[in-house]
């Protein structure tokens, strides 16, 4: 397969640069993948949608204020930091920023002198490895030192940092938000527990697996970054009870999707911690999730790949057309679209 099959044109006026308020007054179309029908609704109809045996799973994952300004030592020349994923505790795994003036052995400092980071090594993927110090914890530290990192298309800063995080977030540890669920809120999230058969929440921690733009030529040849993530016991059996019975399972967004996918073994899921690299495309059979609420996304992406294997490329693309013609929201903070 070429990327370029996967391309097309996305206004640059089209890319929300604020979420809707209220979040879930946003557009969704419906697009019913077995007979190829499309529905222009609103996200407060999603409900309608769904049958009392349904299984919603959503990624329970917070966004970590991750994004760290700091000055080179020595020189005191300015460093930019993006954590993606700790290692051990004070080890981290980053993009740094100017890369060409961070080669292992550097040093950093944040805030008032209250945190450091040397560069340990170079990752395959252009990264650094960053050992921290100066504080008990890093992660405690961020709250007081970091920001909140935004996608490069995102140009307008946040009102408020819960405008990036789910209503339903728990475990720190994203690099940016599962956007999907960026539309609900606590009604919506009642309205859809009384009318599926049951919510489950699993954890994937978005990193640079997700926006890693594909470069190769041939989708085959990209290669995936891995991303954590963790499958509760009581979800890893809810879920497989699910598929035993035949049921459908929604999963909220693309990242929810990867975790169940690669938790999957025959007709159930495994609970547990891991990393996965899973690169779902065109070709792919889908053991778990039968049915996927996500957002609209970039073209050449691995996330546009996503949708389109579970829908088809003809069949995406013709949606990404109608939903331009139609002026929704794109990205991050952009419309929904429901694949059922």
């Amino acid at each position: 397969m070429n990327i370029a099959d996967f391309d097309y044109h996305l206004p640059a006026d089209l890319i929300a640069q604020e979420p809707a308020r209220p979040r879930d007054s946003s557009r969704l179309l419906v697009l019913h993948r077995d007979r190829g029908e499309m529905e222009h609704r609103t996200f407060r109809d999603l409900p309608e949608y769904l049958a009392g045996d349904d299984l919603v799973v959503l990624n329970d994952t917070r966004v970590i204020r991750g994004h760290l300004r700091g000055r080179r030592m020595p020189g005191g020349g300015r460093a930019e930091v993006l954590l993606l994923a700790e290692r051990e505790e004070g080890l981290w795994e980053a993009l740094v920023r100017p890369g060409r003036r961070l080669p292992p052995g550097r040093r950093m400092t944040f805030g008032d002198g209250e945190l450091y980071a040397e560069v340990i090594a170079r990752t395959p993927g252009g990264g650094r490895l960053l050992r921290f110090s100066g504080v008990p914890r890093v992660m405690a530290a961020l709250d007081g030192l970091g920001e909140l990192p935004l996608p490069p298309y995102i140009h307008t800063p946040l009102r408020e940092d819960c405008d990036y995080q789910t209503v339903y977030s728990r475990a720190p540890g994203a690099s940016a938000a599962p956007t999907a669920g960026l539309h609900f809120t606590p009604e919506m999230m009642a309205a859809v527990r009384s009318r599926a058969g049951a919510i489950a929440f699993v954890t994937l921690h978005i990193g640079l697996g997700t926006f890693r733009p594909v470069r190769a030529e041939k989708v085959e040849d990209h290669e995936m970054h891995e991303e954590s993530y963790a499958i509760p016991e009581a979800a890893a059996e809810t879920v497989s009870q699910a598929l035993r019975d035949g049921r459908r399972v929604l999963a909220v967004g693309t990242s929810t999707a990867r975790a169940l996918e690669a938790a999957a073994q025959e007709d159930r899921i495994t609970p547990g911690e891991g990393r996965t690299a899973l690169f779902i495309r065109p070709g792919y059979r889908f053991r778990v999730v039968a049915g996927l609420l996500t957002n609209f996304h970039m073209p050449r992406s691995t996330l546009l790949l996503l949708v389109c294997a579970l829908a088809g490329r003809e069949q995406i693309l013709g949606a990404y057309r109608e939903a331009i013609e139609r002026r929704y929201r794109f990205l991050s903070f952009g419309d929904a679209m429901l694949i059922i």
